[in-house]
């Protein structure tokens, strides 16, 4: 008989434990991100959406508005009074309210009508939008890119999808800070009670997570359209007062402020971004809507109601400087503040909302793409596939965002350190999009690059001017994507290191399956399926429990689920069956990134093509690697520890991949990195 034990280059440790499963690695599932992965079809083309003006599209642009559009269409709140109120403000003259206002028009016409609206929304990967959807439509190293340019672009895709979740803390604290804070607007006397409510609602809107939101998600849409009707009508009305400041619309008037102010205009160009903060959004959340619904809702409602309340609180201010403190709650009938503070209470609730489910589909993304450890996923509903909660994000951001609101104390405050991330992720998301359209889609260089060029112009523009207030706060927003990226980046190099180690171990299938002929071992009634590393060679699993047992099931199933670069599947493009011969088969599992994966339906899909398995004689054998930093990987010693404390604190297989807990037996491996 082979000696199985000369076969494994690190010592096994045999953990025998069943009916009970304990954490084992990720690289149980390897998903390596610089080899081609098998992907039916091609995403690399626009996907097809509704007409723009059927039943359907309005249908979903009403849905969309709940959404899509709450973290910018609650920016009026802010962006406008950090212009001309704090420690960067610049004088309150015509020629700076009409400069300020034609950048606003203009950074919203070029950055979310034109580089989102018309461009970037055109790269869908099977409908589906987001950072790590624009990653995974990029060909892999060794298709039209080396290696190393294919690495560099998934850091890329990495620091982007890091920076969104320092946006992700400061939204929720910056949007319903400034509701609350109109409170003071009313009545001097409520000013010691902003903070608390702001806190109060926080932790009311972080601990109701749990329950999903399917409940609330039909009032979401309904709600913003009372919120955009009413921002253009108070805006409207002070425009009628004063139309010469339409005159806004003229770009010459950007030239002069920054003609006329200089450094400190670039430094307010860092103010007047807040405008466009949430414009990944209309990309994120592509995939629940479709583009034209998106497109209809931006163009037909909340594109020209925050126009109309920009505008209106120019108006506002030139007729009235001293409101320059809240030139928003300004346009609000003194009568009308308290039922405006509610409803601006309401709208940042469903901003906040927005943006906390959007950061659970990311991290739900990163744990496919095997950028993160693996994580509890809740299911909210059973209808809609993408309302999932994720605890340990969720009480993460909970503390995050009221630990901000306690220490700045002030909205003015937070928008210092809010502007920083979404710049740069605006950055890399076109820097993406155009090795989309260079590599996939096969644009030439001199079609693409002064695209490019123009939308860096905006973004770096941008982002420079927020440079300016890193030391006011966005070194927050900074810190936080600077630690997660870290992390991701030390997973997946982990991950990899982890897999070369353990594939240099595996026996060939050829081999194996002559000792099991030689030999003849016993066979037991039943399949046993064996989670593996990779579809190559035997597992270690299989390997020490023959070594060990000297017995085999009638079956053996070596099981490896892969992540593929579509965010969702068919279920009949999910399985794929080899029969090995002696009883032995190999499936491979195909999920996408926005999917679950689900072991029991798996071995139901390979049971339609042939490979009949009986749940209650089916025992699952899953390895556990216990990781040792002591040996010659690249890694820093400090990436490993971490590397390792990360993979101890994964979570359970039996739950991820929904494995029956009773019919699960571990066996324990050590592995020196």
């Amino acid at each position: 008989m082979v000696d199985l034990g000369r076969e494994i280059d690190y010592k096994p440790r045999l953990n025998f434990r069943c009916c009970r499963l304990q954490p084992f690695s990720i690289m149980d599932r390897v998903v390596n991100m610089s080899e081609p992965q098998p992907s039916p079809g091609d995403p690399g083309s626009p996907h097809k959406s509704p007409p723009l003006f059927s039943r359907t599209t309005l249908s979903l642009a009403l849905g969309s508005l709940g959404v899509v559009y709450g973290d910018i269409g609650t920016s009026p709140l802010y962006s406008i009074r950090e212009c001309f109120h704090g420690t960067h403000a610049v004088a309150l003259t015509q020629g700076n309210v009409l400069g300020v206002l034609s950048l606003v028009f203009w950074s919203m016409t070029m950055v979310i009508c034109v580089k989102y609206i018309v461009f970037v929304m055109r790269a869908d990967n099977r409908g589906m939008g987001g950072i790590f959807a624009l990653l995974a439509l990029i060909p892999s190293a060794g298709r039209r890119m080396s290696p190393e340019l294919h690495s560099a672009i998934v850091l890329f895709g990495i620091l982007g999808a890091s920076l969104l979740y320092g946006d992700a803390v400061i939204t929720p604290a910056i949007s319903v800070l400034s509701a609350i804070e109109g409170l003071e607007v009313a009545t001097e006397a409520a000013r010691p009670m902003v903070l608390p409510l702001t806190c109060g609602v926080l932790l009311l809107l972080f601990l109701v997570q749990h329950r999903g939101t399917a409940d609330i998600g039909s009032v979401f849409g309904p709600i913003m359209i009372v919120w955009f009707v009413t921002i253009a009508v108070l805006g409207g009305k002070e425009i009628l007062q004063r139309p010469d400041i339409l005159y806004a619309v003229n770009p010459l008037h950007a030239y002069e402020f920054f003609a006329v102010n200089r450094l400190h205009g670039i430094v307010v160009l860092g103010s007047v971004v807040l405008c466009i903060t949430g414009g990944e959004a209309l990309y994120a959340d592509m995939g629940h809507f479709g583009r034209n619904p998106i497109r209809l809702s931006w163009l037909g409602l909340a594109f020209p109601s925050l126009l109309l309340n920009y505008f209106g609180q120019g108006a506002l201010l030139l007729e009235d400087p001293n409101m320059a403190f809240n030139p928003f709650y300004g346009l609000v009938p003194r009568y009308l503040l308290y039922p405006m503070v509610f409803l601006a209470t309401l709208a940042t609730i469903i901003a906040s909302q927005a943006m906390i489910s959007g950061i659970f589909s990311v991290t739900q993304q990163a744990v496919q793409l095997g950028l993160c450890p693996r994580l509890q996923i809740v299911h909210t509903s059973r209808e809609t596939q993408g309302q999932i909660y994720i605890p340990e994000v969720n009480y993460l951001m909970m503390i995050a965002c009221i630990g901000l609101v306690l220490v700045f104390k002030k909205s003015s405050g937070l928008a210092g350190a809010y502007g920083i991330a979404v710049t740069a992720d605006m950055a890399f998301t076109s820097i993406l999009y155009f090795f989309v359209i260079t590599r996939t889609w096969g644009w030439s260089l001199a079609k693409a690059l002064p695209l490019l060029a123009l939308f860096l112009t905006f973004d770096l523009s941008y982002f420079s001017a927020n440079l300016l207030k890193l030391f006011d706060g966005g070194w927050v927003t900074l810190t936080i994507a600077a630690v997660i990226a870290t992390a991701m980046v030390t997973w997946k190099d982990g991950r990899a290191e982890l897999a070369r180690k353990m594939l240099s171990s595996r026996l060939p299938v050829d081999l194996f399956l002559e000792d099991v002929e030689r030999h003849d071992p016993q066979r037991v009634r039943g399949t046993a399926v064996f989670l593996s590393v990779s579809p190559v060679g035997i597992p270690s699993s299989l390997l020490l429990h023959y070594k060990h047992n000297q017995m085999l099931h009638e079956k053996v199933v070596l099981l490896s689920i892969r992540s593929v670069d579509v965010p969702v599947l068919p279920d009949e493009e999910k399985v794929k069956i080899e029969d090995l011969g002696q009883g032995f088969f190999r499936i491979i599992a195909f999920y996408g990134f926005a999917e679950k994966p689900d072991v029991p339906r798996i071995m139901q899909l390979a049971s339609l093509q042939g490979l009949s398995t009986q749940p209650a004689t089916t025992t699952y054998y899953l390895s556990r690697e216990s990781l040792l930093t002591g040996g010659d990987s690249k890694m820093q010693r400090w990436r490993k520890a971490l590397f390792a404390y990360m993979s101890r604190n994964a979570r359970t297989a039996t739950a991820y991949f929904s494995v029956p807990h009773d019919r699960v037996i571990e066996l324990g491996l050590q592995v020196e990195l």
